[in-house]
C-alpha cells in the first residue's frame, strides 16, 4: 500500500521529484494544443460566465470562479487522463522499478498541471486589476491555501478516481459526477446562500465547497451564507471549510493509496 499524503522531503527526493518534473513539464510544453487547451479553456469558461452574468461580486468574484473552474477541469480532470494514460502505457510501472517512490511519481508527474493552474489564476486575477476590477481582499492568506489547499485534493482524488477509469477516453465519464457535483452545488456559480440553510449546511462539506469558501473568505469578505466578515470574521469563519479541506485531503489520499493500480488490469 502506498500512502499518497506523504510529501519528499529528504534532498535525494526532491532531486528525483524535480529531475522527474522538468521532463514531464519539457513534455508539457512540447504538445502545444494540450497547452493552449490548458491556458484558454478555463478562460473562456470563466469569460462565459461573467457574460451571463454569475460573477455578481464583480472582479473578486471572477478570481473565485477562476479558481474553482481551474481545479476541477484543469487539475482534477487533467491529473485522472494523465494518470491512467501513463499507467496503460506501462510508464508508471516502469518509473517503480528505480529510486521514485510512489508519492514522488505521482507528485512530480502532476507538477506540470499544477503550474499551468497556479498561472492560469494568476492570469485570471491580473486580468481583473488590468480591467479595474480588482478591490483590495479582506486577507490575502486565505485564498492562497484555497488554492494550495485545493490542488493538494484534486491530487489525490485524481489519483483515486483512475481506480475505475480503464482509459483516458473514458475519464470524460468517470469525472463527472465530481464536475457535476462541483460546479452545480459547491457555490461555485451558485451560492450557498440561494438554498435552503440546512441544505446549505450540507453543501458545505463537498469537496470543492471548502475551497470555494475559503476564497471567497479572503477575496470577497463573504461567509457562505451571505453575511460580510472582516479580517477577524473570515479567520473565524474559515476554521470549518480548513477542517472539511484537511479531512478530504487526507481520506483522498488514504484512498488513493489503497486503490491506485500501477499496472493496467490484464
Amino acid at each position: 500500500m502506498t500512502t499518497l499524503t506523504a510529501a519528499p522531503a529528504s534532498p535525494g527526493a526532491r532531486r528525483r521529484v524535480r529531475a522527474l518534473a522538468t521532463a514531464e513539464t519539457r513534455l508539457l510544453l512540447r504538445n502545444r494544443t494540450a497547452v493552449v487547451n490548458s491556458v484558454l479553456m478555463p478562460l473562456l469558461l470563466v469569460a462565459a460566465t461573467r457574460m451571463i452574468g454569475l460573477d455578481t461580486a464583480g472582479g473578486p468574484q471572477l478570481v473565485v470562479t477562476a479558481l474553482g473552474i481551474t481545479l476541477v477541469f484543469l487539475t482534477y480532470y487533467n491529473l485522472v487522463t494523465t494518470y491512467v494514460a501513463r499507467r496503460e502505457e506501462l510508464v508508471l510501472q516502469r518509473m517503480r522499478t528505480g529510486e521514485l517512490t510512489g508519492p514522488e511519481i505521482l507528485l512530480a508527474t502532476a507538477v506540470p498541471t499544477l503550474l499551468v493552474t497556479v498561472a492560469q489564476v494568476v492570469l485570471v486575477a491580473a486580468g481583473v486589476a488590468v480591467i479595474g476590477e480588482w478591490t483590495a481582499p479582506v486577507d490575502v492568506v486565505l485564498p492562497l491555501i484555497a488554492l494550495v489547499g485545493g490542488a493538494a485534493l484534486m491530487v489525490v482524488l485524481a489519483a483515486a478516481s483512475t481506480s475505475f477509469t480503464r482509459t483516458a477516453e473514458s475519464a470524460q465519464i468517470t469525472t463527472l459526477p465530481l464536475v457535476l457535483v462541483a460546479t452545480s452545488l459547491s457555490g461555485l456559480f451558485v451560492p450557498l446562500s440561494a438554498f435552503p440553510e440546512a441544505l446549505a449546511g450540507v453543501l458545505r462539506f463537498l469537496p470543492l465547497a471548502p475551497v470555494v469558501e475559503l476564497a471567497q473568505l479572503g477575496l470577497t469578505g463573504r461567509a457562505w451564507d451571505g453575511r460580510a466578515v472582516d479580517l477577524a470574521g473570515a479567520w473565524s469563519e474559515a476554521l470549518v471549510p480548513l477542517a472539511v479541506l484537511v479531512a478530504w485531503t487526507v481520506v483522498g489520499g488514504l484512498v488513493a493509496g489503497r486503490v491506485f493500480r500501477w499496472a493496467p488490469r490484464r
